[in-house]
């Protein structure tokens, strides 16, 4: 199993991962014969999760998607950030209560 560090760092690279792929999106969506992307996100068996960006077979102009992606990718982060700055707190008391 992963430390909780590596697997909120998964989160955190997860969520940046969506935010481009969504902004990449709102940016080009004017643009002649560009495709979408979407984020396929799977969860990895040692914890964590891995990512794969992917060109969208749905609709091509999905603006109110990429916002709300937006938007959840940027919580995704901050809770993955919370966690892991949690864990550097606790390990900190821990190695602090051992000296």
């Amino acid at each position: 199993m992963n430390s909780l560090s590596s697997i909120s760092l998964s989160g955190m690279n997860a969520a940046q991962t969506q935010l481009s792929a969504s902004a990449n999106n709102i940016a080009n969506s004017a643009s002649t014969g560009y495709q979408r992307q979407e984020v396929v996100q799977q969860a990895d068996p040692m914890g964590g999760v891995s990512t794969a960006t992917v060109r969208s077979t749905g609709e091509q102009q999905a603006l109110v998607q990429d916002v709300v992606q937006q938007l959840q990718a940027k919580n995704a982060f901050l809770a993955n950030l919370a966690v892991f700055r949690s864990n550097n707190q606790v390990m900190g008391t821990l190695v602090n209560l051992h000296a």
